[in-house]
Parts: C-alpha cells; sequence; structure tokens
C-alpha cells in the first residue's frame, strides 16, 4: 500500500467559534484576540490547524453566516489587523489556519445586495434570485413556491420596493446568490477567496456546498411533511444541476493556485454523489464533511423530529463513515460535534453518570478513525448540553427559535399543549444548535473565565465542575487524555489515519469492536473495544493475536483484562 502523505489528510483541526471562545477586551463577546491568547494552549493540545468560523463583518442574525463584507472583519471579534496576526501568529508556531467560505448567501445589508434590491433593471439585479408572486384563487399574494427555509416558515421574503420575491433558503437577512451568473461568481471568487489566500489563509471549511446550484424550473417541492404548507426543497436545491461544474471552476480559477485545502459541508447525500465533490481526479474539494455519524437517530429533513437511535445505527454510521474512501481516490473527514450539533458527551456519552469515562471513549473512538480529525472547541473538555431546567428563553439560536415560535403557533390551543412542549423541549435540549454555542468553560471564575462581564449567552451552570484550567492541573482529565490519544494518533498515523476500518462484533448492542488494518505485514494492526453501555461486559478479543495495550480510559484498580467496565474503551496494538 502505497500511501499519499498530505498535511491536511494528517492533521488535527480545531474549530473556534469566535463568539463563544474567549472574550478578550471585556465586551461579553469572543474575539480574535482572545483566540490568539490560546494558541499555545491549542499547540500542546495537539492542534495542526485553526479553523475559524465567520469573522467577517455581518449583521449577526444568523451568527456571522450572514455576511455583509467578505472583505472586513465584525467589529465585535476585531479588526482585519487582529485577523492578520492570528493567522501569523498560527505560522510562527508551525500550525495553518483555514476560515469559512460562505458563498451560497450573503447578508441583505451586503452592497451587492443594496444594489440588487433597487431596482428591476439594476446591473446586479442578476446576481441574486428574484422571482414574481404567486396569487391564490382569491387574489392574495403567495410566494413563488412552497419552499420552506431551513429556519421554518417559506423560503422566499417579499421585497415592496420591486414587487418581487427573494429567495433565501436560511432567514430572512440571507438571500442566495445566483450562480447561474458568471459575472458574480467571478466577484465571489475575488472577494470571498483570492483576498485572504493572498492574506496567508490556508485554505476554507465550504459552508452549504452542495447548494449553489438550483433547479431552474423552480417547481414546487414534493410533499414530504403532510401537516405543513412549506416543504423541505433539497431535491431542487441539493446537489444542483451545475454543482459540480461551479466547484470545477472554483477549483480551477482559485484554489488550485495556492497551497491549500478546502473541506465542504454537503449534507446527506449518497456515495457515490458525494465522491463527485471529493474525487482526487475531478478537482474540486479536498474532502467533505459526512453527517452519518453526528446526524444519527435524525430525520434527515428536520431534527427536531427526533427518532432515537441503537448502537446498530451508530456503527452503520461510523462504518459509512470510514468506508465512504474505500477502492476510490477520495478522503474523509472524523467529526462527532461543531457548531451545529450538540455536544457528542451528551447525546452519544452518559454525560450525567460518566461523564468523563464516556468523554474518553468517544475521543478513543475519534482518535482512531480514518480521516482528517476535526474537534470542536471544548469538546476536549467534556463541555455538555444546557440543562434542561433553563427555559427557552435562554436559547439564541434562530433555528431554534423559529421553530418554537411555529410550534406554539400550531399547538398553543391544544388541550395537550403543555405535554406536547414538554417532549418538543425534551428534544431541544438534546439536539438544539445552542448547546454547542454557550461560551467556553475557561475556569471556574465566574462566567467560567470567558468574559470579566455578562456574556452574549449563558454560560452552563457546570463550569465550576467542567473547565480548562481544572483539567490542566489533573493528570487523569479527559483534557490530558485528548492530549495522549492525539499523540498516538501520530505515533500509528498510517495505521490510523490512513488504515481501512472493519467491525467485527455488529450485532452486540453494547460493545462496539473494530480494527484497523493496513496490507502491508510489516505493519501491527490495531483493535479497539468500546463499550458504549452502563453495563460492565465479559471481554475476550475476538481475533488471535499478540496485544500490547496502548491506551485505555479504565483507572489502574478498576482495570480487568476479561472485564470491560461501563464506557471503558481500550486500544490494542497487534505485533
Amino acid at each position: 500500500m502505497t500511501i499519499d502523505h498530505t498535511w491536511w489528510k494528517e492533521a488535527t483541526i480545531y474549530q473556534i467559534w469566535p463568539a463563544s471562545y474567549k472574550d478578550s477586551n471585556g465586551d461579553g463577546i469572543g474575539d480574535i484576540p482572545g483566540a490568539i491568547s490560546t494558541l499555545d494552549y491549542l499547540k500542546d493540545l495537539g492542534i495542526d490547524i485553526i479553523w475559524l468560523s465567520p469573522m467577517y463583518k455581518s449583521p449577526m442574525e444568523d451568527m456571522g453566516y450572514d455576511i455583509s463584507d467578505y472583505q472586513d472583519i465584525n467589529p465585535d471579534f476585531g479588526t482585519l489587523q487582529d485577523m492578520q496576526d492570528l493567522i501569523d501568529g498560527c505560522h510562527k508556531r508551525g500550525m495553518k489556519i483555514i476560515c469559512d467560505l460562505v458563498i451560497n448567501h450573503t447578508s441583505d445589508q451586503h452592497a451587492w445586495f443594496k444594489e440588487s434590491r433597487s431596482s428591476l433593471d439594476n446591473p446586479k439585479r442578476d446576481w441574486y434570485i428574484w422571482k414574481k408572486p404567486r396569487y391564490d384563487a382569491d387574489g392574495n399574494r403567495q410566494p413563488p413556491n412552497n419552499w420552506s427555509s431551513y429556519f421554518s416558515g417559506s423560503a422566499w421574503t417579499y421585497d415592496e420596493t420591486t414587487d418581487e420575491y427573494y429567495l433565501r433558503l436560511f432567514a430572512n437577512g440571507q438571500p442566495d446568490l445566483n450562480w447561474e451568473n458568471e459575472e458574480c461568481r467571478q466577484a465571489i471568487y475575488d472577494s470571498a477567496l483570492k483576498f485572504w489566500f493572498e492574506r496567508g489563509v490556508d485554505g476554507f471549511r465550504i459552508d452549504t456546498a452542495g447548494l449553489y446550484s438550483k433547479d431552474q424550473s423552480f417547481a414546487d417541492a414534493p410533499i414530504v411533511f403532510k401537516d405543513q404548507y412549506y416543504q423541505p426543497s433539497s431535491k431542487l436545491t441539493h446537489n444542483g444541476p451545475r454543482i459540480h461544474e461551479f466547484h470545477k471552476e472554483m477549483f480551477k480559477k482559485v484554489t488550485s493556485n495556492y497551497d491549500v485545502m478546502t473541506v465542504g459541508e454537503v449534507g446527506r447525500c449518497t456515495r457515490d454523489e458525494a465522491l463527485k465533490y471529493v474525487s482526487a481526479a475531478r478537482n474540486e474539494m479536498n474532502m467533505i464533511f459526512l453527517f452519518d455519524a453526528i446526524e444519527v437517530g435524525c430525520n434527515p429533513d428536520d431534527k427536531f423530529r427526533y427518532q432515537g437511535w441503537k448502537l446498530t445505527d451508530f456503527k452503520d454510521a461510523i462504518r459509512n463513515q470510514s468506508d465512504f474512501i474505500k477502492g476510490t481516490d477520495a478522503w474523509s473527514t472524523v467529526f462527532i460535534e461543531n457548531h451545529d450539533q450538540p455536544r457528542c458527551v451528551t447525546r452519544l456519552g452518559n454525560a450525567k453518570k460518566f461523564h468523563d469515562k464516556s468523554g474518553k471513549l468517544l475521543a478513543t473512538l475519534q482518535t482512531t478513525l480514518t480521516g482528517t480529525l476535526f474537534i470542536y472547541q471544548g469538546q476536549e473538555i467534556g463541555m455538555t448540553n444546557l440543562p434542561r431546567s433553563w427555559s427557552i428563553d435562554e436559547y439564541k439560536d434562530i433555528n431554534t427559535i423559529n421553530y418554537y415560535k411555529a410550534f406554539k403557533e400550531k399547538f398553543g390551543n391544544d388541550k395537550d399543549f403543555e405535554e406536547k412542549e414538554a417532549k418538543l423541549l425534551d428534544v431541544i435540549n438534546l439536539m438544539a444548535r445552542d448547546h454547542a454555542r454557550s461560551p467556553v468553560q475557561w475556569s471556574d471564575a465566574k462566567y467560567g473565565g470567558f468574559s470579566t462581564v455578562e456574556p452574549w449567552m449563558r454560560v452552563n451552570d457546570n463550569y465550576d465542575k467542567i473547565n480548562v484550567e481544572s483539567q490542566l492541573n489533573d493528570p487523569d482529565s479527559l483534557l490530558k487524555f485528548y492530549q495522549k490519544v492525539l499523540k498516538l494518533r501520530k505515533e500509528y498515523k498510517d495505521l490510523f489515519i490512513y488504515g481501512s476500518f472493519e467491525i467485527l462484533d455488529y450485532e452486540n448492542e453494547k460493545v462496539f469492536t473494530y480494527v484497523k488494518e493496513l496490507p502491508d505485514a510489516k505493519h501491527p494492526n490495531a483493535y479497539v473495544a468500546l463499550n458504549m453501555s452502563d453495563d460492565q461486559v465479559d471481554f475476550k478479543p475476538l481475533i488471535e493475536g499478540k496485544f500490547k495495550l496502548v491506551a485505555c480510559n479504565a483507572d489502574s484498580d478498576e482495570f480487568d483484562e476479561k472485564v470491560l467496565t461501563p464506557w471503558e474503551a481500550r486500544v490494542y496494538i497487534l505485533e
């Protein structure tokens, strides 16, 4: 086996969500200087690349994913010079930095959109997607079709200035760019990509990378949810007819001219469709996020219609993720948290009874899987979901707020509303995006050491028990365990990062056992056993060989070779 050793394949990438990471100036909002102050901490953790979520100028309707100027910084986060200092600070430490590339839409405050909406004949009118209203049988004005926004309600907003609707698949203030317009595409390449490559950015995480090409018929979407008028439009907006043409053009005109990496957020699609984005020979993107594991148990069209999962479901998801590149020239990703997802120790572990141990198990899983590894801020200390006792009023995310508002409008007068509401709040408490967005807990000081003043979002109540400072001083902490297994991943990088993956106990609903292999007999293989249950189970290796234990999350006084304690994880090297 010939391994194509590449820096972005072997890197561990750490995502920083600026508003909630670290506040340096006491205004309650995280910022770029705050991020700079932690670079040595991240280097010691074992991080190779920083991924900085949107820091661009923005009215912040969707936490910076509504960009009003690609070439400037949101004043809450700092200045262009601060951003340059962060880029340079990473490079001085032998680290790299990637940013978010948000080019499916802009803010409605972007100069391009202000021009576009000003008149029907403005030169930039066609840079966005405008359609005339429909009228129902009673003569009432209606949106052009039945597409739903990802944030509830219609995907269209009416604009009185020109008596037309603009498409915005997300928030009101996030009009979709019209990628059919070549002049618009070129402006995107110059403003959003080249500008930052020339300043030293080492790549991009590409937001909503499967949405740029819409079916130009703009027909009604098929009925998925019979209990609502507006319907998911993915069949007409996701993986559209020209999407690969656009990515090839972006690669040819821009990214191929720099030594950079790209990772796309494409969302759910078939393996064959996904491979079109990341086959090396196709020259589109280096890799995409595969959502199988992170969305286990979810309805793909509505995560708040949560279905639950069994361990075999999770094994399927990890196998799909690991087998994605088998027999291809593509590459994959490994992640279990990000800014849009709940905390993994709550959702996939047991945060109440086995917090540290299940967190270490999930760390073991992630660091032994094939692909480029992504870690989200606070994951390394096992930050948890927000308390169920908190009111819905504590939630800040537009997705959750809109969903709850629509739910209340629909069911608010029902006799059993309180019962229905409690069930929804249970799901929100498990799945909402805000769980990842509460401020990072740096110490047990007031506000978790995130800020000296009350932050923009409430700090999780458990900051006094779960924080960076206490774990740095505890050799048995989850943070120290992350340092250890990240070093192990690099020590055996051919095996863990590039090796094949095979599940040995698929039907077992408590234990997850797999081997990592390289076909060359000169190399050792790895045997990983994870007890993902609250029960003690018997342990006997499912294959023969000479086993060397290289990682385990059990305390020395409870370790028993023949037993796996609850949430125990072991990694053996077979020599």
